[in-house]
Parts: C-alpha cells; sequence; structure tokens
C-alpha cells in the first residue's frame, strides 16, 4: 500500500524547499534580486523532478514488497546550499531507505533507475512545451515568455538530476543500476549526458533572448 507518512512528507518538502533554493542560486549567479525572481519556477521543475524522483524509488520498492521512506540528510542539505554558491550544485538532500529482507542486483538496480529515468520524462515534456510554446500561447505575448523560462528550468534541472544520479558511486542510484546491469546504466546516462549538453550548447537560450 502506498502511504506517505507525516515525517516523510515534512523531509520531502524540506528538502525541496533546499534545493529550489540552491538551484535559484546557482542561476542566478548570486544575484539576489533574479534569484528573487526565479525560485518560483524553480521550484516547479525542481518540484515536479525531486518529488516524483523519490516517490518513483519508494513506488517500485513497494512494488517488490519492501518497505520504503524517504529520509533527508542533513549534511547533504548543507553541502547542496555550499556547492550551489561554486557553481555547480551536489544535489544529495536525501535517500529513499529501503526495508525487507535480501534484494537481488536486479531489484535493486530497478528501483534506483526509476528516478533518473522520472528524471529524464520530465526533461522531455518540458523540452516539449519549450519548442512549442510560441505555437501554442502566441511568439510575442508575456505569458509565453513565462511559460518558455520555466520549461527551460523544468527541462535543465531535471536533465542534470537525471545524469547527476547517475553517477556510478555509491551514495547514488548509479552504482546499483550499473552494479545490475552496466549497458542500462551507460544507454541510460548517454541520454542523459545528451539533455545536459543540449540545455548548454543546443541554442536553447536563444528562445529566452
Amino acid at each position: 500500500m502506498f502511504h506517505i507518512t507525516k515525517k516523510e512528507s515534512i523531509d520531502l518538502i524540506i528538502s525541496f524547499l533546499v534545493i529550489s533554493l540552491g538551484f535559484s542560486i546557482l542561476y542566478s549567479n548570486r544575484n539576489p534580486g533574479t534569484l528573487i525572481f526565479i525560485l518560483p519556477m524553480i521550484m516547479i521543475g525542481v518540484g515536479l523532478g525531486f518529488i516524483l524522483h523519490e516517490l518513483a524509488h519508494k513506488y517500485a520498492a513497494l512494488h517488490y514488497g519492501y518497505w520504503a521512506e524517504f529520509k533527508l540528510w542533513i549534511p547533504g542539505l548543507v553541502f547542496s546550499l555550499i556547492t550551489s554558491f561554486f557553481g555547480f550544485i551536489f544535489a544529495a538532500p536525501g535517500a529513499v531507505y529501503i526495508y525487507g529482507d535480501y534484494m537481488s542486483n536486479k531489484e535493486n538496480g530497478i528501483i534506483s533507475i526509476v528516478g533518473p529515468l522520472t528524471n529524464i520524462i520530465l526533461a522531455l515534456i518540458f523540452l516539449g512545451i519549450l519548442l512549442n510554446a510560441g505555437a501554442i500561447f502566441g511568439p510575442y505575448t508575456v505569458g509565453t515568455s513565462i511559460i518558455q523560462s520555466i520549461s527551460f528550468l523544468g527541462f535543465s534541472t531535471n536533465s542534470f538530476l537525471a545524469l547527476f544520479n547517475l553517477i556510478p558511486i555509491s551514495m547514488l542510484d548509479g552504482r546499483k543500476v550499473f552494479n545490475w546491469n552496466p549497458l542500462v546504466w551507460l544507454i541510460i546516462t548517454a541520454f542523459a549526458g545528451i539533455l545536459v549538453y543540449y540545455t548548454y550548447n543546443g541554442g536553447l537560450l536563444n528562445l529566452l533572448m
């Protein structure tokens, strides 16, 4: 049964707020005025990306019969904020802790990969909205400009979250996916890398100029 505890909800909200602030500091280049302006837009993309990423882990774990609960990691929250001032962000605010009997590498890999896949799906949805906003809402309206900004930030943050979480180190999803199936890890990581590359080198920023 899918159930979110009160403590889990609080941990998710705190982590979501801190990660949103971290990405806002990063994308605003530490400019307070820009930070305040983009924070609500960042919260949409990061909120969907972070919360759905963690809930995807939880749902997959419950599907296999394990108990799963998200718990924040205070050192990770602090480190996320600190790194955002230096031109990058180490987004590790917490994790879904899974409890149960012996878990196979396959189960662990599938439970782990659904998080980054969720971010990739969201990134593609935001990209589709971004590329078609002008045709749908009109190319020269204020509303279209805001939608494009939200979509670009949603695309870029979710692309980053997917690639970051696929780094094959012990605390991240990538290590578990790699241990289960290196080929699957390579394909998904390469695709996430292309999305991140496209964020900064695909001319998307020109749509916002």
